[in-house]
């Protein structure tokens, strides 16, 4: 005899026959002529399961006397007991480790305000801090718990490799604009002067600097080349010295030409008397002229002022005294025509005669 499940048809209708308490229809046979019987596999299931349980093994598992459910209940408190711990310290160290840092981005924002940083430069470089002490302390309460960092870190080192060698020529620029920033050669307005770049400066950016020359054009200038290389700034200082040559001829009385020169610099306001008197002095002795130089001390911002007033002063004061004011000149001498030149040839010296073994360059 077969049994079949109780979902086939002609089972389904011998079971609700036997349900209703009728006259069954014979059963149906298989095609060996054998007989298929009805079986509910549901209620059969549950019986054989009845029958096999046995209930000292569902005491055990109430009361907790079951050896597997004791070997999880200790495992479960073992690892209760370490990781409780290490979870409250790796809290304690990220609680404590973000106070730190929100207070180390304080300081160093209070330390840019005092040398009087740029807002962009403070907004930078105060959240580049914080964002690199938040990861530094992520990454021990991580390792507190038991999760290594060592991957992340390796991670983020090879893409901090990656992204440096891509922007190496920016990156040089970024950390030029920190240090002009900070240490501060020079500020907007100086008129500087480095390599073939001359002019005053109109604005520091973290990249670049924008340099005004006389010409009224703009000059963007990379700050890798500004933080790396010698540069003059000619407006550092209050007071700055405007040096004059003022040339006189040959025979000039010296003594005349420096009074009138005295005189020209007297008659000017804008020169300063202290901390330093200016001075004037015999400088050079070209070709054509006697070179006398002005050393005067004036404001930064009268320099210019300066520069264009006294050559026009000096001028004017030498025509009126009388001093000449010399020019290149060339003086050509020509001489008398004299005779020619003639050359005599050249007598022959005599030499021996070339022997065949000379002749054949071996030797005698």
């Amino acid at each position: 005899m077969i049994l079949l499940d109780d979902k086939t048809p002609s089972l389904m209708a011998v079971a609700a026959a036997q349900k209703n308490g009728g006259t069954p229809p014979p059963p149906p046979q298989d095609e060996f002529g054998q007989m298929v019987q009805a079986h509910d596999s549901i209620s059969s299931a549950i019986k054989d399961s009845l029958k096999s349980m046995d209930i000292s093994d569902l005491k055990a598992v109430v009361t907790g006397e079951n050896t597997i459910v004791q070997d999880g209940l200790r495992a479960l408190t073992e690892l209760t007991v370490q990781f409780v711990p290490k979870l409250l310290a790796a809290v304690l160290v990220l609680w404590l480790g973000l106070k730190v840092a929100n207070l180390l981005r304080k300081a160093i924002i209070k330390a840019l305000d005092k040398r009087d940083a740029e807002p962009s430069l403070k907004s930078f470089l105060g959240s580049l801090v914080n964002l690199l002490l938040k990861a530094m302390v992520i990454f021990m309460a991580m390792d507190i718990i038991g999760i290594k960092a060592t991957s992340f870190i390796a991670l983020l080192g090879a893409m901090g490799l990656a992204i440096g060698m891509a922007l190496q020529g920016t990156l040089q620029n970024f950390a030029g604009g920190v240090i002009l920033l900070l240490m501060k050669p020079f500020k907007v307005d100086d008129y500087i002067e480095c390599g073939q770049y001359k002019g005053y400066i109109k604005e520091i950016r973290i990249f670049h600097t924008f340099m005004r020359p006389f010409n009224g054009r703009t000059i963007i200038i990379p700050n890798s080349e500004l933080a790396t290389k010698s540069l003059i700034n000619h407006t550092k200082e209050p007071l700055i010295r405007l040096d004059i040559v003022a040339s006189v001829a040959y025979g000039t009385d010296l003594a005349k030409a420096k009074a009138v020169l005295w005189d020209v610099i007297k008659a000017e306001p804008l020169i300063q008397w202290e901390p330093k008197e200016p001075s004037v002095a015999v400088s050079e002795l070209n070709n054509s002229s006697v070179d006398l130089t002005l050393w005067l001390w004036v404001k930064v911002e009268d320099y210019w002022t300066v520069w264009k007033e006294i050559r026009e002063d000096i001028y004017i004061a030498f025509n009126n005294a009388g001093v000449e004011i010399p020019f290149p000149q060339v003086t050509v001498h020509q001489g008398k025509e004299g005779a020619p030149i003639h050359m005599e040839p050249r007598a022959p010296e005599g030499h021996l005669p070339t022997t065949e073994h000379e002749a054949m360059g071996t030797g005698a």
